[in-house]
């Protein structure tokens, strides 16, 4: 890479833009050669630091981005800036658009059946004519996740998108996205249910003032408050420490990932 990477919170994330995340992948497409890509918002640095297996497969990233602003705030105090937020949901729109314009195939795997099943029909009626290679819904049992590399595998795709929680979709690109022979291989979160038409995005203006997250409290308050609560204190003391000391990069353990069993 010819850009230089910059250590935050002991992981070394890439300073690029949208559109040159975008380019990389592009380029990734016509060599045939892999692209994992890692998304870390505020939550995420917080819960690393307790999750060795999610830790490890963030490390496996060939990009580490900033999904959330206030990882990009706390990159330009900390004197180390990262160009941009570039949010997990924003990389596959685009990289959905880049597959219809360019006839790539794609593989979806996440979610229950039925949120996966009105997935793909939004993706038919958005993008007419889009290659879905295969999909396979998020429940299914650790013991049957060699199985599903297998099939994705064996569909061919030029990228495939995971819409499960953290850690699982890092743990599982981590002991399987070596095998999988997809160029672009992106965990997107909850992303299916959003593009699916389930449950709804904040607006822009609540997005660019980074308060994506409270916007997500008020949709759920009773589920969500203390998780935000919590997270946001310690990074917010993460930042400081930070600051004071900077961190060392995380070594990767000797213990591999292993997927875990899907909910």
């Amino acid at each position: 890479m010819r850009h230089r990477r910059q250590l935050l919170f002991g992981l070394y994330f890439d300073p690029l833009s949208m559109d040159e995340v975008i380019e990389q992948c592009r380029n990734a497409l016509v060599t045939r050669s892999r692209v994992l890509l890692g998304v870390l918002n505020a939550a995420k640095i917080v819960n690393l630091r307790g999750d060795e297996a999610l830790r490890n497969s963030l490390m496996e990233c060939d990009l580490l981005l900033a999904d959330g602003q206030s990882v990009v705030w706390a990159s330009r105090l900390l004197g180390r800036p990262l160009p941009e937020r570039v949010a997990g949901i924003d990389i596959f729109e685009r990289l959905l658009g880049l597959a219809h314009r360019e006839n790539r195939s794609i593989y979806l795997l996440g979610a229950k059946p039925e949120v996966l099943a009105a997935l793909q029909l939004r993706l038919a009626q958005a993008y007419p004519g889009l290659r879905i290679a295969g999909s396979h819904h998020g429940y299914f049992k650790a013991a049957e996740s060699a199985e599903v590399a297998e099939d994705i595998r064996q569909s061919g795709a030029d990228m495939l998108f995971l819409g499960m929680t953290s850690p699982k979709k890092e743990i599982f690109l981590g002991a399987h996205g070596a095998s999988l022979d997809v160029p672009i291989l992106h965990g997107v979160g909850g992303s299916f249910d959003i593009l699916a038409g389930l449950t709804q995005r904040a607006p822009d203006h609540w997005q660019r003032s980074g308060f994506e997250w409270a916007y997500r409290v008020m949709q759920e308050p009773r589920r969500l408050w203390w998780r935000y609560a919590r997270t946001n204190t310690i990074f917010l003391a993460l930042t400081l420490a930070e600051l004071l000391r900077p961190a060392r990069a995380f070594k990767r353990s000797r213990a591999s990932a292993v997927m875990q069993p899907a909910e």
